[in-house]
């Protein structure tokens, strides 16, 4: 059984670009119970559009019998800062101001989440994470937390992603954001602005997050006399809507989508090399064969790089969505790395 929790921070909290974060929420989910050596801890970090309740949008991976079992792990899911899903982000109150903080939220780097999820790591007392994992955006968190503190984490688990931000995902994600730009509402001051564009924003990532075979799979027309209404046009529709039904918002996509832009390890780490040689932790890199967005070349250059690193290779049709929906050959990978 989930619990769902909340972690409020105080203190003045300094981003990397300078500015302050007057204080911050977290919210979490942990399953399972911590025992008695406090050495069972399971973190996963979240990508870009999700929530701390991994057990909903990573079906699969948690539960009994399952690759994280709660009843041998503490397995613990936290809202990144600059979500819209209980943690501090776009929408909260700036107490400067004593109105949402919309347009001016400060930007927020990789290294900054990770800081503001160390915080919380400490005031729970953990002390050790047995594994930290994470996909996409969670992979960046997970690579830059065992470069920050590298005592804390025994074994790294990324899937799809990378140690910095390739010019072709920061492209993607420009387009994504002037998507957003191109809403007349977004100028305004208000909760829902630039959500028509963030719509538009979401159908455009779908496009990197899968690829031309999952499209022709999925979305073929058996009527060859079709002229419009195709079916792929109502799912790049959809996929809009779904989001936006979720309550995300496009102050939240804009902030964690830059966020992403900035990922870079080797920033102010004298080099690549530099700084992946920091990480003491058993690191394993998955990539995915037909990722668009996150080519396997770059999982795999972590693992070459650092001094424990292992590289794996899953097949699937689904592009870097795979991360989310290979459960099976990724639990085949990941438990015999656990274990050992």
């Amino acid at each position: 059984m989930a619990e769902i929790n909340t972690f409020q921070y105080a203190g003045e909290y300094k981003l990397e670009s300078g500015e302050i974060l007057p204080g911050f929420t977290l919210a979490y989910h942990t399953y399972g119970k911590l025992n008695s050596a406090k050495d069972n801890v399971i973190w996963i970090c979240h990508a870009l559009t999700a929530n701390s309740d991994a057990e909903n949008w990573w079906p699969g991976l948690i539960g009994k019998g399952k690759l994280f079992d709660p009843s041998d792990y503490f397995i613990i899911c936290a809202n990144i800062p600059g979500s819209c899903y209980g943690s501090t982000g776009p929408l909260s109150i700036d107490i400067g101001t004593d109105r949402p903080f919309y347009h001016n939220f400060p930007l927020l780097t990789v290294l900054d989440i990770v800081g503001a999820l160390d915080i919380m790591r400490k005031k729970l007392g953990i002390k050790k994470i047995h594994a930290v994992m994470g996909g996409s955006l969670g992979g960046q968190q997970a690579l830059e937390w065992s470069i920050i503190n590298p005592g804390l984490i025994k074994n790294l688990v990324m899937v799809a992603s990378n140690a910095k931000s390739s010019p072709w995902g920061i492209a993607f994600r420009e387009s994504q954001r002037m998507a957003i730009e191109a809403d007349p509402t977004w100028k305004e001051y208000i909760p829902e602005a630039g959500i028509e564009g963030m719509k538009v924003a979401r159908s455009i990532a779908l496009l990197s997050y899968r690829n031309y075979q999952t499209y022709l799979k999925s979305q073929s027309e058996e009527n060859n006399n079709k002229v419009d209404k195709f079916k792929a046009s109502s799912y790049q529709r959809y996929q809009g809507e779904k989001l936006a039904k979720r309550s995300f918002n496009a102050y939240s996509y804009w902030t964690l989508s830059k966020a992403m832009d900035s990922h870079n390890v080797a920033r102010g780490r004298g080099g690549m090399k530099k700084a992946l040689s920091l990480i003491k932790a058993k690191v394993l890199t998955i990539g995915i064969s037909s990722d668009i967005l996150f080519p396997p070349p770059e999982s795999k250059f972590i693992a070459e790089k650092v001094k424990d690193g292992r590289y794996e290779e899953i097949d699937s049709l689904y592009g870097h969505d795979g991360f989310l929906i290979e459960v099976p050959q990724l639990t085949k990978i990941i438990k015999p790395f656990l274990s050992k």
